[in-house]
């Protein structure tokens, strides 16, 4: 249907009714015997029609009209939350571009909600088996206590110890939720000052000393002295830390974890490239969601939260930077971080 279908109708009463009326003076002649009954049809029939045509055309302008633009007027409000006033020249051409506007945003709302949905489902399903883990574990060391572990003075220490690492892994599980929870919802705020990262790397080196000798891995710094950027010194801290501490877990014994920086800019571009086992490509695009395990039973046996790549992409998007990651397996994977240059 489009704005010539009013004048059609209208043109098809017009029609009828001059007919009606010809028709009706001519049978009139007839009866009583009037000559040149043909007047009437040749005179009253076209100016009835015409008359009719034009009042049908404003009416049912006036009908339509006023219907579309509710419905025009409606779908609008009802799309952008607007009211609209315009007067189009097409308005049904109008509400079909709005109803079909609509129904995309629609189609868009509820392909966000089922992927919302997919998340949900699959964080707590990743929460509830991050958290059996350790509780499991926990629990078993206490029932082997409690069946008589207890009073055999080889066992009860050394199982009292793995329950408290249980216990611990518990913890850092809470605090890493934590902590990502007031990163996203932006409670925990930045504390940007000047920053000398090659002092920062050295403290998280520092950190991971022991972690990275068991497995014989050397972590590197080859910043240059006096590489300044601004940012919240313990959060970088934070970054550096969990990137090694991911290097050391998937790198073989015996590798090498390195950072150097390139200034780009206004930004310092920061780079922690390893020589591990790498990472498969279908996996680099969700490495940064929250307890994604790329390995996931060598994962969890390592005690790790699953939140450490989150946290970092996070905290690093709190300082206006970004992270990408570049890797190839069986060589080795690069995390890039660029963060804004003190000037």
């Amino acid at each position: 249907m489009d704005l010539r279908t009013p004048h059609r109708i209208a043109l098809l009463i017009a029609v009828c009714s001059a007919l009606a009326v010809a028709l009706g003076f001519a049978a009139f002649g007839r009866f009583h015997g009037l000559s040149h009954a043909w007047l009437p049809f040749a005179i009253l029939g076209p100016v009835t029609g015409a008359a009719t045509y034009v009042i049908a055309v404003l009416l049912i302008r006036r009908f339509v009209q006023d219907r579309v633009d509710l419905i025009h007027r409606t779908i609008h409000e009802a799309r952008t939350g607007t009211s609209s006033t315009v007067q189009d020249l097409d308005p049904l051409g109008r509400v079909n571009e709005e109803v079909v506007a609509w129904a995309d945003s629609k189609r868009t709302e509820i392909t966000e909600l089922k992927e919302r949905e997919r998340f949900r489902r699959e964080f707590m399903g990743n929460l509830a088996h991050e958290l059996r883990t350790p509780i499991f574990s926990i629990q078993g060391y206490i029932l082997t206590l409690l069946d008589g572990g207890l009073e055999d003075v080889r066992v009860n220490r050394d199982f009292l110890e793995r329950a408290n690492n249980g216990v611990e892994r518990l913890i850092r599980i809470v605090e890493d939720l934590d902590m990502i929870t007031e990163l996203e919802s932006g409670v925990m705020a930045m504390e940007p000052a000047c920053t000398d990262l090659e002092r920062t790397v050295d403290e998280a080196i520092e950190s991971l000393e022991m972690l990275a000798r068991e497995k014989k891995l050397i972590l590197r710094n080859d910043l240059d002295e006096g590489t300044l950027v601004l940012g919240d010194h313990d959060r970088l801290l934070q970054v550096f830390v969990n990137l090694f501490n991911n290097a050391v877990n998937y790198g073989h014994e015996g590798g090498l974890c390195t950072v150097r920086s390139f200034v780009v800019g206004d930004h310092v571009r920061v780079e922690v490239a390893d020589n591990g086992s790498g990472i498969a490509p279908e996996h680099l695009t969700r490495l940064f969601e929250r307890f994604y395990r790329v390995g996931k039973s060598r994962s969890r046996n390592e005690g790790g939260s699953g939140l450490g790549l989150a946290i970092v992409k996070h905290i690093v998007e709190s300082h206006g930077g970004t992270i990408t990651v570049d890797s190839t397996e069986g060589k080795g994977t690069t995390f890039a971080i660029t963060l804004p240059k003190y000037k």
